[in-house]
């Protein structure tokens, strides 16, 4: 089977407060979204990508990465669900419904290639998938509305999901059409999957896979980057 990258990238970012989608903010010279798809072009298992882009985004065109051979366009929806359905859909029409999909967020651009590694060969032979994940580590409160305390939550068993989130294309996108029909807007892959009755499997990635959501999350990846940078050179 081939590996095929997935990139949600119609989002407004609205939580950043800056006047383009985060994804086409500059980190380090280039945007967010060149890092991120980066990683995936540069990595020799990865047989090509689909980015999903809202309708009319003036800014995409013009990235020098657009035009790059393996990538395709898919067309953003409504919320991030949508626009991972019709990338799945892309490739369905393409002949790739028993391929794997690793759906990534355009904003996590420090994803590690050894975990993108890591993943493939723990979940090449697995009937379901999984994705990356980290162990909850903090203590985790639960608020009520008036944001107090409410109750102490059990962390023992407890994952914070990142992304990429790894299953197979066709029965991915079933799982999510069927969880669209139901009304439930699913915020990840793996919960699609949940509602079909599957157990995704985790596995366990590093916590510098930062997603990109409030402005000080900039700076954050920045000397993530850096350190990453600086370790690949030594």
């Amino acid at each position: 089977m081939a590996y095929w990258a997935v990139i949600p990238a119609a989002g407004a970012g609205t939580r950043m407060a800056a006047e383009i989608p985060k994804q086409y903010l500059s980190l380090r010279g280039r945007t967010i979204i060149e890092h991120t798809l980066e990683r995936f072009l540069s990595h020799p298992r990865i047989a090509g990508i689909v980015v999903s882009v809202a309708a009319g985004d003036p800014v995409w065109p013009t990235l020098p990465v657009a035009g790059r051979p393996r990538i395709l366009r898919a067309d953003g929806g409504a919320e991030r669900c949508h626009s991972v359905l019709n990338a799945l859909k892309v490739l369905v029409s393409a002949g790739h419904g028993g391929d794997w999909g690793l759906v990534h967020d355009a904003a996590r651009p420090c994803v590690r290639t050894a975990d993108i590694d890591m993943m493939i060969d723990a979940l090449s032979d697995d009937p379901v998938g999984g994705i990356l994940a980290v162990p909850v580590r903090d203590t985790m409160k639960r608020a009520g509305g008036t944001q107090r305390i409410t109750a102490t939550v059990e962390r023992s068993g407890l994952w914070r999901a990142l992304t990429p989130q790894m299953f197979r294309v066709g029965p991915l996108a079933t799982a999510i059409e069927r969880a669209l029909d139901s009304g439930v807007s699913v915020t990840d892959e793996a919960q699609a999957m949940e509602l079909i009755g599957q157990a995704p499997r985790l596995v366990e990635g590093h916590a510098d896979n930062i997603k990109i959501t409030r402005p000080q999350d900039l700076e954050l990846a920045e000397l993530y980057l850096r350190h990453q940078e600086e370790a690949r050179c030594a």
